[in-house]
């Protein structure tokens, strides 16, 4: 495969030479596909990824009321972004005409990832394009290589959480689907195995989960931590809880007249992979319609094996002890 054709977080063609010492003197890894990881501040990153990580770090100024959507990959990520810019476009009149937003981009490209798409190339970007209040963000990096940069800031983070299990499976289907091969059980067994020990993209998984649990404790004013499986049972009041945070709460009008269901219903699985707009083009080399699949809770267990269930069952209930976190 060409090496442009990848997403731009695993080629390794913005990588400074500053970068590729400070490589030089991590732990490192090779993954299913055969790219290249190394471990910083601890979480693993594919090359690209960390250099957009350290743009981020030294160049990212916060505004008070920017908003920054969190999650490990394959976690909720797109329904998460569909949901934040229908919320917040409330005020445009956007939920029930024509000229919403989501009706012609796909939600990665109206919100774009701090470290692979804003600070990919260079700690000082142009803004431009961010001149709107609030200024809405995502990442995958974990919050604690975060902290420093957002100091001392009040801007808002909504993090996204799924089961383990489901998360495998679908990083697995996405990563073939990106990498345009066949979703084999060799790969999806070398997957579970770098999930196991830590090393997989974004990983430890757990640490991942832990730093943005513990810090919505510490600080819930500004750090939300939602969770997609009760987004799935729940829609009306985890929206409500979303909304609510952002300090854009439904009014008694809104809910009485169906904005809620409204909202819930563009940023639904199937309208959003129905629209053209998912159907074709594509936002970092990869396909839009490859961010909608099934989106169903516990679709794993059809996959993975019940040795396989019960080891990632065994490791989160490990590293979640004493957390007061449960899956």
């Amino acid at each position: 495969m060409d090496p442009k054709e990848l997403p731009p977080n695993v080629r390794d063609d913005k990588i400074s030479e500053e970068t590729k010492k400070l490589i030089s003197s991590l732990p490192s890894h090779t993954d299913s596909q055969g790219q290249k990881l190394c471990k910083y501040q601890g979480c693993w990153y594919y090359y690209n990824t960390l250099q957009g990580v350290l743009n981020f770090q030294s160049g990212f100024q916060p505004q008070d009321t920017d908003i920054i959507l969190a999650s490990y990959p394959k976690s909720g990520t797109t329904w998460l972004k569909a949901l934040t810019v229908a919320l917040l476009g409330r005020s445009k009149n956007h939920s029930s005409s024509n000229d919403h937003p989501l009706l012609y981009d796909n939600p990665h490209g109206i919100v774009p990832f701090l470290e692979i798409d804003v600070y990919h190339e260079s700690s000082s970007p142009n803004l431009d394009n961010f001149s709107a209040t609030p200024r809405l963000f995502s990442t995958h990096m974990p919050l604690h290589a975060m902290q420093e940069t957002l100091k001392q800031s009040p801007c808002k983070i909504v993090y996204v959480c799924r089961n383990l299990k489901d998360t495998l499976f679908s990083t697995w289907l996405f990563a073939c689907a990106i990498f345009k091969i066949e979703p084999t059980r060799s790969i999806l067994d070398s997957m579970f195995k770098s999930l196991c020990n830590g090393t997989i993209f974004y990983g430890p998984f757990w640490d991942h989960l832990l730093s943005y649990w513990r810090g919505s404790f510490k600080d819930p004013k500004h750090v939300l931590f939602m969770r997609y499986e009760e987004m799935k049972a729940e829609p009306h009041e985890q929206i409500k809880r979303h909304a609510d945070f952002l300090g854009c709460p439904f009014t008694k009008q809104e809910e009485e007249s169906g904005v809620v269901d409204k909202i819930l219903d563009l940023c639904s699985l199937r309208n959003l992979s129905s629209l053209e707009v998912n159907k074709t083009g594509k936002v970092n080399n990869v396909d839009h319609k490859n961010f909608f699949r099934k989106g169903e809770v516990g679709d794993s267990k059809n996959y993975l094996t019940t040795e396989m269930e019960n080891k990632i069952d065994m490791i989160i209930q490990e590293k979640l002890q004493s957390s007061g976190l449960n899956f």
